[in-house]
């Protein structure tokens, strides 16, 4: 589903977006996109706009840099991820070379609307997608194997302390990779996280198979579901320190 997601785009599209301003895009922005693929280069990391689920809306993005960065969308109010905006930090390297990797984030997002705010982490050429949600909002769940007669997902461990913060922790599919999902218990817009911690977990639940799994990326914005009306998500501060 998602591996499929960021593909190869045009660069260049702030000249446009400058002539016409859009919604929700503050006057200190260095660059700015409506483009479905949309991506932008700063400092050993890409912002992508990244508008890849079915029917969605209109939506752009724009980053001051890579570390402050944002969006307005107008995605209509039905089911089904539209997009997940995000600016990534690539690795490619092995867990076992890894002395840290440590992630530091803090958002604004809105009331309204259905999304979630996220890591997305790969790993091993995208085999394995960590999903690390920090807050979220609206009818939207984990991907899981598992479900209540409610229809509620039911999560493979409760109340896991690891890497700085307790999650509930989920294990799914998505038909392409093995997707394994971290929800905070106490959503915050705020943290600190250690993603070697979390890797490791992940490692001794044996759910990497025995390997000593590459760390590909790690990516951090929303799933959007809906945000009828449009509506503002931004990140002020965002960095990946890996050694």
């Amino acid at each position: 589903m998602k591996s499929l997601r960021f593909l190869p785009c045009l660069l260049f599209s702030v000249a446009a977006a400058a002539a016409t301003p859009s919604p929700g895009v503050p006057a200190d922005a260095r660059w700015s996109s409506s483009d479905q693929w949309a991506e932008w280069k700063d400092a050993g990391h890409t912002v992508r706009n990244n508008i890849w689920g079915e029917k969605p809306g209109a939506q752009t993005v724009w980053a001051v840099s890579a570390a402050h960065y944002g969006v307005w969308a107008d995605h209509p109010g039905t089911g089904g991820i539209k997009s997940y905006p995000h600016s990534e930090k690539a690795v490619h390297r092995p867990l076992s070379a890894l002395t840290r990797c440590t992630t530091r984030f803090a958002c604004v997002v809105p009331a309204a609307g259905a999304y979630n705010t996220a890591y997305d982490i790969w790993c091993e050429k995208h085999a394995y997608e960590i999903m690390v949600w920090v807050n979220w909002t609206g009818p939207v769940a984990p991907i899981t194997a598992h479900w209540s007669r409610e229809g509620k997902p039911i999560p493979d461990f409760k109340s896991v302390t690891v890497g700085g913060h307790t999650w509930d922790v989920f294990k799914g599919t998505n038909g392409y990779n093995q997707v394994y999902s971290f929800l905070r218990t106490d959503p915050a817009t705020a943290g600190e996280i250690d993603v070697k911690e979390l890797l490791l977990w992940v490692k001794q639940a044996g759910w990497f198979d025995g390997k000593d799994v590459a760390l590909d990326e790690i990516q951090f914005g929303w799933e959007i579901t809906s945000s009828p009306g449009g509506l503002n998500f931004e990140v002020t501060d965002f960095s990946a320190d890996v050694e």
